[in-house]
């Protein structure tokens, strides 16, 4: 291994252990509480060392919004082998709110935070993480419309849109603590009662 491929190999395996250490702090304390300071504490560097890999923690946090999206992606996987359409649509409705349920952090991360977006407008870069989750659910959706489950007349940007919108509007509600206004404790009941009917909606009317 040359001079150059080794530094190259060093500056990356840096940048996974400041992502390592900011993620750990991020899960544990949340946004606010995460500092460039805190993360060099926690791994032993000097928060100088942090910034010459990361302009801010605007930016970090784009680093592990990145490695969020790898995430869920990999656990959508799980869907791929069912062959009708809308069995795989509803599948891959019950993982998203299982991903976000089990790593609510991430999900504000992703879905929910100002951050990751203001560090992507800086560089002058499309949200290229969300556009991938994106494309994959309206591959399905269009494989819906193909197979006459949906209206083949609509927009596949506007289903996917809408059905996005009620899923992440639903988890969002939960996540916030929204839910606890009725106090009964039935919050994932709730979800999935919610959830059945969306689904039940959207087979009679798109």
């Amino acid at each position: 291994m040359g001079i150059t491929e080794r530094k190259e190999r060093e500056r990356e395996e840096m940048r996974e252990l400041i992502l390592r250490g900011a993620q750990k702090l991020f899960l544990e304390n949340g946004y606010e509480k995460t500092s460039i300071r805190g993360i060099a504490d926690a791994i032993e560097y000097s928060p100088a060392t942090i910034y010459l890999y990361y302009k801010d923690k605007n930016e970090l946090l784009l680093g592990l919004h990145i490695l969020a999206f790898q995430k869920m992606m990999q656990e959508f996987t799980v869907v791929a082998d069912i062959a009708e359409p809308f069995e795989k649509l509803v599948a891959l409705g019950r993982q998203y709110i299982k991903f976000a349920i089990e790593n609510p952090e991430l999900y504000d991360l992703m879905f929910i935070m100002q951050a990751p977006m203001e560090a992507l407008a800086c560089k002058d870069e499309m949200w290229e993480d969300g556009m991938k989750s994106f494309d994959y659910l309206r591959l399905i959706i269009q494989e819906c419309m193909e197979a006459g489950i949906f209206k083949s007349d609509r927009e596949v940007e506007t289903v996917c849109l809408t059905i996005w919108s009620f899923m992440h509007g639903l988890i969002t509600i939960y996540l916030k603590k929204r839910m606890d206004m009725f106090g009964d404790n039935r919050e994932m009941e709730r979800i999935q009662e919610s959830f059945k009917l969306f689904v039940e909606m959207i087979k009679t009317t798109i």
